[in-house]
């Protein structure tokens, strides 16, 4: 939207998330697979590959533009606030989500976690982790809206973004409030949900006057769909995992 692990090891801000340290094992799997390590670590694969299963739209809306295709999950007709996100099916509080995107130039999107249906759009609940083309978006970002920041919260340390068309890695941590946001193996975003220096910038910004934005302690995941405005841009996910902490 231009719009942690549970050990101390990976609270740790030096530490990597288990799946930027896994790539480096010989333990691989094809595309929406767990791997062997990934099983006995209790992850859980939340894309088949080839259906929908496990998600729905946001408060079930029709008219969405979703499709399985191509072993990915893609969103690709720009029709603004009349395109429904997509929501798992569950409800997740303190978890490590790995998630593989790509944009197209121009596009515009999100992945929002701990979303509830209590608003009329998921991002007015789920803090979100930003997907865009920094240099190709049409309109001004501020940095605070770049791909990976915490939208209109905590800008990104560094542009870890790959060419668009080209796909990405991204880790989420939520653990006891302690946020990580991780893109192709760095981490650009950390902060604490709901303390005092978060609700200053909460009180200062664009959500100052949304009271249940960053209040849910469980809530759905959600990917946002392409509203860039752009005929033709899109976005698309695969390997999405996620592990209970």
């Amino acid at each position: 939207m231009l719009c942690i692990a549970c050990s101390g090891l990976v609270l740790n801000s030096s530490a990597s998330p288990f799946h930027f340290k896994s790539a480096n094992m010989k333990d691989t799997s094809a595309d929406n697979q767990l791997t062997s390590t990934e099983k006995k670590e209790g992850w859980k694969l939340l894309f088949d590959g080839k259906t929908l299963n496990g998600w729905r739209t946001y408060k079930n809306i029709s008219n969405a533009s979703w499709k399985a295709k191509d072993g990915a999950l893609c969103s690709d007709n720009p029709s603004g606030d009349k395109n429904p996100d997509l929501i798992t099916n569950d409800m997740y509080g303190n978890f490590e989500l790995s998630i593989d995107w790509k944009v197209s130039p121009k596009a515009n999107s999100g992945i929002m976690y701990l979303v509830t249906e209590d608003h009329d759009q998921s991002y007015e609940s789920g803090p979100e982790y930003q997907l865009i083309d920094n240099k190709g978006f049409e309109g001004e970002i501020h940095e605070d809206q770049k791909a990976s920041a915490n939208y209109a919260m905590q800008a990104p340390s560094v542009d870890a973004t790959k060419t668009p068309g080209e796909w990405n890695h991204t880790v989420i941590i939520v653990h006891n409030g302690h946020v990580e946001h991780w893109l192709n193996g760095q981490k650009t975003v950390e902060y604490e949900l709901g303390s005092e220096k978060w609700k200053q910038q909460k009180a200062a910004g664009k959500w100052k006057d949304e009271a249940g934005y960053g209040a849910a302690k469980s809530g759905h995941i959600a990917l946002q769909a392409t509203h860039s405005g752009v005929e033709n841009t899109g976005v698309c996910f695969k390997n999405i995992k996620i592990k209970m902490l």
